[in-house]
């Protein structure tokens, strides 16, 4: 009998290569999603463990370190079940036990999130802000912390700009959720001062830090950009792509109060990218201004007068370093 003979294909390099990422992108989201339901059973857990402590209040601290130690001789070398994280989850039920959505909502959180979160919000209104930030942006509880001391939830959504007057509410609600007032770069130290050059240098050095502070969404694209017309060469400062409000965004800084003729400068960049860099389906370029200070109606009298999406926000720096002569002076 005739055995049929298979003859084997040569698969392309390309082929093979797209097989192999799409089975890792396969992997990679199924671990993500596993670690994702790992830790909301925990949260969870966390809860009603909090219910049973909260329950039986009336038998004072006594029950919660009895309650630990049973439950570490049972379970040898299980971690979260000190007398302290025990009065945690006491307390977290506590403020969560009155509101079924709650629970599901800060289940999407590591329980040291969670902690901080009770520890320096009371305002469950404000602290919703930091728990929708935290699982859009995948802050670190180290992240976290910072956004709470920077005050994020008075800063996000307050540049001043023209987006309602230029773009669809849709987007201008969007994009406008997508920048803040000030902008707190408190991993940058400079003298006093400083010019446009040493704070760009510095961004740069720490562009993880920068695009952390932005937000999630922006992708560095380039500093001194090039632009050109026929005559002249342009370079503007920093430039970004968002990936979620899919535009270009031109970052120009300034180290002075807010003038008017900084407005026509960005105004010509954002124009510049759009007949340069921007595809049919990416949405019109965004403009930010990064300003030292601010002076509220001369932005708001330029901004009426232009129709080119334009933020304008303040900037924030560690403290500053001195400068030779106040160092002279201090080891004087």
């Amino acid at each position: 009998m005739n055995k049929e003979m298979i003859k084997e294909e040569t698969i392309s390099s390309d082929l093979f290569k797209e097989i192999i990422n799409r089975v890792k992108t396969d992997i990679k989201t199924t671990r993500v999603r596993a670690i994702s339901n790992v830790n909301k059973e925990l949260i969870l857990l966390y809860f009603r463990i909090g219910k049973v402590l909260y329950d039986n209040s009336k038998y004072g601290n006594s029950f919660i370190k009895n309650f630990s130690t049973e439950i570490r001789l049972s379970f040898p070398g299980i971690k979260g079940f000190s007398d302290r994280n025990l009065r945690r989850m006491k307390h977290f039920y506590n403020e969560y036990k009155d509101d079924s959505i709650w629970p599901q909502l800060v289940a999407k959180l590591p329980w040291s999130h969670n902690t901080l979160l009770i520890e320096k919000i009371k305002d469950k209104n404000i602290r919703k802000i930091y728990i929708d930030a935290t699982i859009q942006n995948g802050w670190s509880r180290s992240v976290l912390e910072t956004q709470i001391d920077t005050r994020y939830h008075e800063r996000i959504g307050k540049s001043d700009n023209n987006f309602k007057q230029v773009l669809n509410k849709l987007d201008s609600d969007l994009i406008n959720n997508t920048l803040k007032d000030p902008y707190i770069f408190d991993f940058i130290s400079l003298s006093k001062e400083f010019k446009e050059k040493d704070l760009e240098n510095a961004m740069l050095e720490r562009i993880k830090d920068v695009l952390l502070e932005l937000g999630k969404g922006f992708s560095f694209i380039g500093s001194q950009y090039k632009v050109s017309t026929e005559l002249t060469d342009y370079y503007i400062d920093l430039l970004f792509y968002h990936l979620d409000l899919r535009c270009f965004i031109v970052l120009e800084l300034k180290t002075t109060e807010f003038k008017p003729e900084y407005l026509g400068q960005i105004g010509f960049y954002v124009k510049s990218i759009d007949n340069t860099l921007k595809r049919n389906n990416d949405n019109p370029t965004i403009g930010l201004l990064l300003c030292k200070k601010k002076d509220k109606l001369s932005i708001k009298w330029s901004l009426e007068s232009t129709n080119v999406p334009v933020g304008i926000s303040s900037f924030e720096l560690n403290k500053y370093l001195p400068n030779i002569d106040e160092l002279n002076k201090l080891l004087d």
